[in-house]
């Protein structure tokens, strides 16, 4: 099976009461996961844009950064990251991800389910 890029739902949103519109392309739905993850998205956030400070209970979210420089909230601590960095946030612990920068960050985000 295969899906071409322009047939990818997409939209803007603020994600986690971030800063800003979030671009959102679907890459899967849960149910082409089995029910196995509840979100697997390519996101962009322009600069000034964020996703907001949230936690992950019962699931882990994954960050796999594209491209741009990334300031990442990791329960708390701050750290930057660039194209090729991951992160993972589960088991009740929290994160944001903000873009300082003046280019646009890209992103691979997915969420496992228990």
């Amino acid at each position: 099976m295969y899906q071409f890029s322009a047939n990818c739902p997409r939209g803007e949103k603020q994600v986690a009461g971030g800063k800003g519109l979030a671009r959102v392309k679907v890459l899967a739905k849960p149910d082409q996961m089995y029910h196995s993850a509840r979100l697997f998205n390519h996101i962009t956030l322009d600069s000034g844009c964020s996703i907001g400070y949230h936690a992950h209970d019962h699931e882990t979210e994954f960050y796999y950064i594209l491209s741009g420089e990334a300031v990442f909230n990791d329960n708390g601590a701050e750290v930057v990251l660039h194209a090729g960095d991951i992160t993972e946030t589960g088991h009740g612990q929290s994160h944001g991800l903000e873009n300082r920068s003046d280019a646009p960050v890209e992103l691979i985000a997915l969420i496992v389910t228990e």
